[in-house]
């Protein structure tokens, strides 16, 4: 599924603020976490580049802010990245540093994508890595949403993945891809 040894992991916005129920709603993909764990153990064991993106919101009263305790990454975030991006809007191409300079400096043409939240700021960046020539494979069960207006998180994710898949990424899931 993956056979491209330089592939990078993109770790996108895996923050302990997405934590917070009364924040955000209800959310989906209970194993979500333990899905990117999987997919950050690999790449580490495999030594392939690793991108952690954070989401440095300035949006007053986000538990994303930098001055917030939500902002830093999730407990299962382990071990240094090649890099870190940071970011103030949804897409991991508009952070610093440039992630489309990063990665072609690099040679990297695979992006597997996994993270929070699904049809936010992991959808924005398969479409833009899709539109930048990248080949993009979207872990959706290595993302998680949360409920907005009358659309569940399940049916978020759902339409998340037919938007994306064939046109801008192709959908894969964690199993899938440690079994390649």
């Amino acid at each position: 599924m993956i056979d491209d040894p330089n592939a990078a992991l993109l770790v996108v916005d895996v923050q302990k603020g997405f934590d917070d129920a009364d924040y955000w709603g209800p959310r989906n993909n209970p194993g979500c976490e333990a899905n990117i764990a999987s997919l950050l153990a690999l790449w580490q064991v495999k030594d392939r580049p690793i991108v952690f993106v954070r989401h440095d919101s300035t949006e007053v009263g986000s538990p994303l802010r930098p001055d917030n305790p939500g902002n830093a990454f999730k407990d299962m975030i382990t071990g240094d990245p090649d890099v870190i991006v940071s970011k103030h809007t949804n897409s991991c191409f508009y952070g610093d540093p440039d992630l489309h300079r990063w990665l072609q400096d690099r040679r990297i043409k695979t992006l597997v994508l996994c993270g929070i939240t699904t049809n936010h700021c992991c959808e924005t960046t398969a479409r833009m890595g899709g539109n930048l020539g990248y080949d993009v494979r979207f872990v959706i069960d290595a993302t998680h949403t949360f409920d907005r207006g009358d659309m569940t998180a399940d049916q978020l994710t759902h339409a998340t993945a037919t938007n994306l898949d064939g046109e801008f990424a192709t959908i894969v899931t964690t199993k899938a891809v440690l079994d390649a």
